[in-house]
């Protein structure tokens, strides 16, 4: 069986070299620049002796074909149709074979050296010709760079032509529909050319080369592995030391003196650390320098790395990082860079995510089904980002085709040869959702423990692999998942199905697990296109879809309203998300979340979940500071029991607090304020402990809510003192003994009766059976990820309400969606009122862009000599535990049977009994899983 470990030792061997991450020599030649470019559809180039050519085109490298506007160009129209929508659209794009030609002139002082030919990023397979001679190898990774010993084809002094095939079809099984975020469409863009370093590297006959630093905090050393190389045919005397130090000046390993016989020698060395280690954390993300020195008497050789001294175990259900406990928040960055359609391979493009990701409260990021480029990794060591990687995989058929297997196998140990050493690779999953043949994960990740304990491992992130999935796998270090064998562990699943309680948490399901348990793609709230957005994409990218939307609502009258689609779907999928990471937070034996997401995902049918648009800058629904409240290392937290209450009740709540900050914090004084507006209501003040990790039963606060006379909005607030760290929770409150008074209005759930009435000039309440009559299913929740790539729900996007209405001056409420609404909207049917000329909705509902219907759980009209208020909510049943609805129902009627009830005419009052005609069937809530 071939293990990471032989590809280590035999696999990257080419022509004697293993290729490292750092260059070797100190003599590089940057090939960037204009280079003549030919696109070979039709693969007639080598037959047609392309390789010795220059092509009358000309492109930019580093760079893709897109970027110099070559292939074929789009012509696809806005339309809400699925090409357009699917995701964003290229404004050219290539499949195939492309050349690449350019003369470059080799030094003369290189004529003793090796030459090679570095490409840091292609997709997705390479050739080179060197004056019309193929070099004898292939290269074909999609996470690591392409290098090429063209030292056999030189003439040094000499000017040459370089050429380069890139072909970007695909070679491997590696997912389904091509949504692998290594190999795709919908996020990046699969293109064609180079990107990143494109270098030739001089190297002596002696060498360095795979530098590797394995920290181990216990014993405060450093185990160094390298590789020496020998190029001639004789042994040769070396002498080699190691220094290591923040700077790389403190400490110096002893010359240690050395035959080195041709070939490869392989080193390894135990480092002392001397004084006291500086540990790597997003708190101290210090950062040593490990240099090896190779001398013989004609040549030298040096190599050198950064690395942290950070030790992150699995520790039963717990993650521990440097022995101090660690909570994992975190998001997924899936290739998500519409400007340019591929990663930033700078540091610059890597600072605007990962600091922006800090702003926002993460310490984590997921990179779904991909490995991000060095730049990437270099940032989140500087400023201390915890990465979990995966190989480019997002397959159902894993182990069923031997060569993807295989390919998987060397990109396995080309991550390890290029990126191992980085102390922000912490944990390293397989893939995502992979299905199949689950031993051949088992294999693969028993492979790499073998020989990099660098690192966790997981088999893959989630699987709907019947029998896995749900359970950790035997040699898993840590689990992701939505759901465990024992319930839910994300709000996705139990938000629409089980009423607002804030006590609650996901300990049941994580109970029996003894390894940590991260929550997998959380959040998935979808937000309506913010269609200022359009003017952002300046690339190679054009947002068709959201030209699409806007052109749908100019021609439906209602593209007024789209920004007011985007901040109330925006608020609704915020405050969802809040309470997703405080479940989160609140359960012992959970370790960590990852967001789906914070930022827009354009692809997969548009999925803009995020409350950042897809280049990373806020929305403007929720700012940094407001999310990081209940999203940081510290976060108070509050459990009470739901989010309406009577007011006769008292309010209780219990305080706890997630302390995952790096320090112990005794005698920690904890203020709650319970206010109305800017009105303190009460107060209080509680002393507690707070150890590294989850501290649950701080204290307890209470609050008569007989002092509350009037329908209200409370906020309670509490703070840690000398800290600032606070969070703020909305609670509802209803008078008690109020009185439903219908005065002059008709109540009827009756079309026929209310036309009736109608007719007669009577105001009129039609609260017809919601179960019964025709429109989507009322859903708290709205869409779940996308309503293209999941057409299966009901497909809403939360309320739309103007808060000063009179129908809402008893009834306090938000211009979005709140906690306050849930059995509202659970107990309603959506009203689709395309049909309806004249009269207005009250309550309208946001549909979602693929349809972009008008809708409505509230509606009035005049109607002949009458006045209606038509509601879809039920109103009717069980008010006296429906309080909520009661009081909804008592601020209608207030409404109604004022002078300001003065509706709109309808013109076409017939149409309104089409959205009653009943159905013999009641409507049946969706299960969470049915829209898979």
């Amino acid at each position: 069986m071939i293990t990471i470990k032989n590809f280590l030792r035999y696999g990257l061997l080419l022509n004697g070299l293993t290729f490292g991450a750092v260059g070797y020599a100190q003599e590089k030649l940057d090939l960037s620049g204009k280079w003549s470019v030919a696109l070979d559809s039709l693969d007639v180039g080598e037959k047609q002796g392309w390789p010795t050519q220059y092509f009358k085109q000309s492109m930019l490298l580093p760079g893709t074909t897109d970027d110099a506007g070559l292939g074929t160009a789009n012509t696809l129209k806005p339309a809400l149709q699925k090409p357009q929508v699917s995701h964003l659209t290229r404004k050219h794009a290539y499949l195939g074979s492309a050349w690449y030609s350019k003369a470059i002139a080799i030094p003369k002082a290189w004529d003793k050296k090796r030459v090679i030919l570095k490409l840091e990023r292609t997709i997705w397979k390479t050739n080179v010709w060197v004056d019309g001679q193929k070099v004898e190898l292939e290269e074909n990774s999609l996470i690591a760079p392409h290098f090429y010993d063209i030292k056999p084809y030189l003439k040094a002094g000499k000017e040459q032509q370089i050429t380069i095939k890139v072909d970007n079809r695909k070679l491997f099984d590696i997912s389904t529909d091509n949504m692998g975020h290594a190999y795709t469409d919908h996020t990046q863009i699969i293109w064609n050319g180079v990107i990143g370093e494109i270098s030739l590297q001089a190297l002596d006959q002696v060498n360095l080369s795979d530098l590797q630093v394995f920290p181990d905090l216990t014993r405060k050393i450093v185990k160094v592995k390298v590789k020496a190389h020998n190029f001639g045919s004789k042994a040769i005397k070396a002498a080699l030391n190691v220094q290591i130090g923040q700077q790389a000046k403190n400490e110096i390993y002893p010359n240690k003196e050395l035959v080195l016989n041709p070939g490869v020698t392989e080193l390894e060395y135990e480092y002392p650390i001397a004084g006291d280690v500086k540990t790597w954390s997003e708190f101290t993300p210090d950062l040593y320098t490990c240099e090896v020195f190779l001398k013989t008497k004609k040549h030298q050789s040096k190599e050198n790395v950064r690395f942290g001294m950070r030790e992150f175990a699995s520790k039963g259900n717990a993650f521990e990082l440097n022995g101090m406990p660690v909570f994992l928040r975190g998001t997924l960055e899936c290739n998500i860079f519409p400007l340019t359609g591929h990663p930033p391979m700078d540091k610059a493009g890597w600072e605007k995510v990962f600091v922006t990701a800090k702003e926002w409260g993460l310490n984590h990021i997921r990179f779904h089904s991909w490995c991000p480029p060095k730049a990437a990794f270099d940032v989140a060591d500087e400023i201390g980002m915890y990465l979990q990687v995966e190989l480019p995989v997002w397959s159902l058929t894993i182990g069923q085709d031997a060569p993807t297997t295989a390919f998987l196998y060397q990109e396995a140990s080309r991550m390890i040869r290029e990126y191992g050493n980085h102390p922000s690779f912490m944990m390293w999953s397989m893939g995502n959702e992979l299905q199949g043949d689950m031993k051949t994960l088992n294999k693969l990740v028993d492979s790499l423990k073998s020989v990099d304990r660098r690192h966790l491992y997981a088999n893959t992130s989630y699987t709907f692999e019947r029998g896995h999935g749900d359970r950790p796998e035997y040699n898993d270090d840590f689990l992701i998942t939505q759901y465990t064998k024992d319930g839910w562990v994300r709000g996705q699943g139990v938000f629409n199905s089980k009423s607002p309680a804030f006590n609650t948490n996901y300990e049941k399901a994580v109970a029996n697990f003894q390894v940590p348990i991260v929550t997998h793609e959380i959040g998935q709230y979808a937000v309506y296109p913010n269609l200022k957005e359009i003017d952002k994409y300046t690339g190679v990218l054009e947002p068709i879809n959201f030209k699409a939307v806007k052109i749908d609502l100019e021609k439906k009258g209602m593209l007024g309203q789209a920004d007011s689609f985007t901040s109330a779907s925006g608020k609704l999928a915020a405050i969802l998300y809040k309470e997703e990471i405080e479940r989160a937070l609140k359960t012992g034996g959970i370790s960590g979340f990852q967001l789906l997401d914070l930022h827009d995902f354009p692809g997969q049918g548009t999925a803009l979940v995020g409350l950042l648009d897809a280049f990373w800058d806020s929305k403007g629904v929720i700012d940094a500071k407001t999310f990081s409240q209940f999203n940081a290392p510290i976060v108070p937290l509050l459990h009470f029991p739901k989010a309406t209450y009577m007011n006769s009740e008292r309010f209780e709540a219990q305080i706890a607090v997630s302390n995952y900050g790096g320090k112990i914090l005794k005698n920690q004084e904890i203020v709650w304020r319970i206010k109305d507006g800017d009105k303190l209501l009460k107060s209080g003040t509680v002393v507690g402990n707070l150890s590294n990790g989850y501290n649950a039963g701080i204290g307890q606060l209470q609050f008569d809510l007989g002092e509350v006379p009037k329908a209200s909005k409370l906020s309670v607030e509490v703070d840690l003192k000398g800290n600032a760290y606070t969070n703020k929770w909305d609670i509802w409150i209803y008078p008690a003994s109020q009185k439903v008074v219908y005065g002059d209005v008709h109540y009827t759930r009756d079309v026929n009766e209310a036309f009736t009435l109608l007719n007669q000039g009577k105001k009129v309440l039609l609260n017809p059976d919601w179960k019964k009559i025709k429109g989507l299913e009322g859903k708290f929740v709205p869409v779940f990820w996308s309503p293209v790539h999941f057409p299966k729900q009901a497909g809403t996007m939360g309320m739309l309400v103007d808060p000063n209405h009179a129908m809402f001056k008893k009834f306090p409420t938000d211009f979005h969606t709140n906690w306050q609404w849930w059995d509202l909207n659970i107990n309603s049917t959506t009203m689709i009122v395309d049909s309806l000329s004249g009269g207005q909705s009250v309550i309208q509902m946001v549909d979602n862009f693929a349809n972009n219907r008008k809708l409505a759980l509230a509606y009035e009209a005049e109607v002949g000599a009458g006045k209606l208020m038509l509601v879809s909510i039920d109103l009717a049943q069980k008010l006296d535990e429906r309080f909520v609805a009661k009081q909804l129902l008592i601020s209608t009627l207030d409404y109604m049977n004022s002078n300001q009830f003065n509706p709109t005419a309808i013109q076409n009052p017939q149409q309104i009994k089409e959205l009653m005609i009943k159905t013999d069937k009641e409507q049946l809530k969706t299960d969470p899983n049915s829209i898979y």
